[in-house]
């Protein structure tokens, strides 16, 4: 009889070597993929992740649905012609955001004893409730499903807004229509340029900044000051919506709050962030929302821009807002730092236009706080 033999499984590939890799360099690793919803799933692959995951300091939350506070889906209204209605600037005003599908992986002590906020909304989670998990939470970037601001099909209207405990800089870029032309139109362009150089130079020559009056008469000016208080409405609620996560959060250094379509970006940096815990944020009495001051505004005009890549902007206004206590000081370096902000609130053909606008003839408005 053959004697009998045993087989035994190699020591080394017992061992997880993905358990040899330091704390550290996980951390690093987690920080980099950012996505709450990734970093959930990372947080059931084993308890050492499930460990981790909550120190990790750079979060970024995809919001899926606006809840208003009465339940109602802004998206689900009937017979809507598009897919950016007009009223959900409205129902902006009153929202709750959510984010679907919890992120239940990552279990606290205290989360059992908390309790769900809005328990008939229980399969969604607002990101206060989901940050609640995080502990050492230092960049955090939240992006909305879509602009507040309603707008016409082909208008261009984009803002960047800062804010401590109240308003501190904005930038407001608009235009009444926004035009690609096609390869075949530039090239054809480009064949005419030689001899539509003088005319376009005798039309340089003749703009000279001024704001033309029909500019006045048929609504133009009008229109940009609805684009400018819808615009620092829609600032101001983003900002009162962030009060909870700021105060939750004091390793907080850096807070961006976006939205899918591009249109607005809410900043805030650390000593804004700290500036909002130290201090009661002024509220409007009319909404939910932080009151915005009594500003000064300089609004550049050009009637039609051309910019890179074939791109044309008709009605192209630059609105630089800045709160009157601040903007009355004629301080080089508080001017400097006015330009620095506007020029560096947009990235590709809208940098171009701002700095394009940024040479026009500036006009100087005054707006009372709201």
């Amino acid at each position: 009889m053959h004697p009998k033999t045993r087989i035994h499984a190699d020591p080394s590939l017992q061992i997880d070597q993905f358990d040899r890799l330091p704390d550290s360099l996980l951390l690093l690793i987690l920080n980099k993929l950012a996505d709450v919803r990734s970093l959930g799933q990372c947080a059931a692959v084993s308890k050492r992740f499930n460990s981790l995951v909550p120190l990790v300091h750079d979060i970024y939350i995809k919001i899926d649905r606006v809840v208003t506070v009465d339940g109602s889906d802004p998206d689900e209204t009937p017979n809507t012609p598009s897919p950016k209605p007009r009223n959900m600037f409205t129902n902006f005003l009153k929202m709750v955001l959510y984010v679907i599908k919890p992120f239940h992986h990552i279990r606290s002590n205290t989360s059992a004893a908390r309790g769900p906020l809005f328990p008939r909304l229980s399969s969604q989670h607002s990101p206060a409730q989901v940050l609640r998990n995080f502990t050492q939470v230092r960049n955090l970037h939240i992006e909305l499903p879509s602009g507040d601001v309603g707008t016409e099909d082909g208008v261009l209207l984009k803002w960047r807004a800062e804010f401590g405990c109240t308003l501190q800089n904005c930038v407001i870029l608009g235009g009444t229509r926004i035009d690609k032309k096609s390869s075949l139109s530039l090239d054809q362009e480009n064949a005419n340029l030689n001899s539509n150089l003088n005319l376009n130079l005798n039309s340089v020559q003749e703009d000279n900044g001024t704001m033309p009056e029909s500019f006045y008469t048929n609504g133009g000016l009008k229109l940009r000051v609805v684009w400018t208080i819808s615009s620092l409405i829609a600032a101001s609620t983003r900002h009162y919506l962030l009060r909870q996560i700021i105060k939750d959060h004091p390793t907080l250094v850096s807070l961006v709050l976006t939205d899918a379509d591009a249109q607005g970006t809410l900043i805030m940096g650390s000593n804004q962030l700290k500036e909002v815990r130290e201090n009661q944020l002024a509220c409007s009495a009319s909404s939910n929302r932080t009151q915005v001051p009594a500003c000064n505004m300089k609004l550049r005009y050009a009637p039609y821009l051309e910019l890179p890549g074939g791109v044309g902007l008709q009605g192209a206004t630059l609105v630089a807002i800045k709160p009157s206590c601040e903007g009355s000081g004629t301080g080089n370096g508080s001017k400097k730092e006015t330009d620095s902000f506007v020029l560096g609130a947009f990235d590709g053909v809208f940098k171009t236009a701002v700095k394009a606008l940024m040479k026009r003839r500036s006009y100087l408005l005054e707006m009372n706080g709201f």
